[in-house]
């Protein structure tokens, strides 16, 4: 079969043919009809995991149908279209991943290929009204949006009183889009940061009711002025992606009692964070990444019950990964990159 096959680090990914998988006892094998990047997969191209294992088949996120099971796999799953949970072995605890925890496409083969195996409990039947294309773009950054709002930040969901305010920082990636249709069709009023005027339009064109460019001086500042929110902050639940320098300014955006969430950190570590800005707001701080099965399986009856599509920025061949993959660490995309496998 085809597949993208990362030889080692800090070399580009190869369109080459690989040995198809084979069902084991209770997996499948599912012919992979769209799959679609992470960042992830570039950290990988670049070694920023620990207990790298190279080389590999890259890819966490695919669609597809089952066209062969193993032993004591349940024959309705047969030729089903499904979307995959790349958060293997979570472990028991709801808090916190055990030992055994790992993602789909390193250390295990990925969804970058024309055949991906998977234990059957992975798999979610494909959400009728979406494409196979619209559901690969799906499970990793839905699933770490999900469990970063309604786990982390228990976000009130259509409140009978004024909606919670929701702030999304780096808008334009997929956890981030995810995090605002999620956010609007829970019934929060969503605002947005950006470093792009052009992701900021197309956010309100999704829902969002504003937003503001971090590139400005003082950010925190016009974004307080243009909601109303004054110097005691203003935003229940905010969502980051970034850490870094700009985390303080975040702590000066909440409301008392806020929840602020983060499940990344493209801009380093968190700096310059006033002690007592978050002991007298009584803040909530919590860190988050994937999610269990059972938020999965919650996150998608989500989206199918408010038909929510997820955004796409670019349908590519699977023979073009290796640009997606550079299109990827650029940051320039709005949405999901989506690679057409069959």
């Amino acid at each position: 079969m085809k597949a993208i096959f990362q030889p080692a680090l800090h070399e580009p990914a190869q369109y080459i043919d690989v040995e198809k998988p084979v069902a084991g006892p209770g997996e499948v094998v599912i012919q992979v009809k769209a799959a679609a990047l992470n960042h992830r997969d570039v950290f990988v191209q670049h070694g920023l995991y620990p207990k790298m294992k190279l080389p590999v088949v890259l890819g966490s996120d695919g669609a597809g149908v089952v066209v062969e099971r193993g032993e004591g796999v349940d024959p309705a799953w047969e030729n089903q279209a499904v979307l995959i949970n790349p958060a293997l072995d979570w472990g028991p605890s709801p808090h916190v991943y055990g030992p055994d925890f790992r993602i789909l496409g390193m250390p295990d083969n990925g969804t970058f290929a024309e055949y991906v195996k998977i234990s059957a409990r992975y798999l979610h039947r494909k959400p009728l009204h979406l494409s196979f294309e619209q559901a690969a773009a799906l499970p990793l950054t839905g699933l770490t949006a999900w469990r970063a709002l309604m786990t982390r930040a228990k976000l009130q969901q259509n409140r009978t009183g004024p909606p919670e305010r929701v702030l999304i920082t780096g808008i334009g990636g997929g956890g981030a889009l995810a995090a605002l249709q999620f956010a609007k069709a829970a019934g929060a009023e969503v605002w947005v940061t950006s470093g792009s005027e052009e992701k900021l339009q197309r956010a309100q064109e999704l829902g969002a009711t504003g937003g503001v460019n971090y590139r400005e001086g003082d950010w925190a500042k016009t974004l307080l002025a243009q909601t109303g929110g004054g110097k005691g902050g203003y935003f229940d639940v905010i969502i980051d992606s970034a850490a870094g320098p700009g985390f303080a300014k975040l702590v000066d955006v909440a409301a008392p009692g806020g929840r602020i969430v983060f499940y990344g950190g493209t801009t380093g570590n968190i700096t310059d964070v006033a002690p007592s800005k978050v002991f007298f707001k009584q803040l909530n701080i919590h860190g988050t990444t994937m999610g269990t099965e059972a938020e999965f399986a919650d996150m998608v009856r989500f989206v199918e019950e408010h038909r929510l599509i997820p955004v796409i920025d670019e349908i590519m061949p699977l023979a073009d990964a290796e640009q997606a993959l550079r299109k990827m660490e650029s940051g320039k995309q709005f949405g999901k990159l989506v690679l057409q496998v069959s």
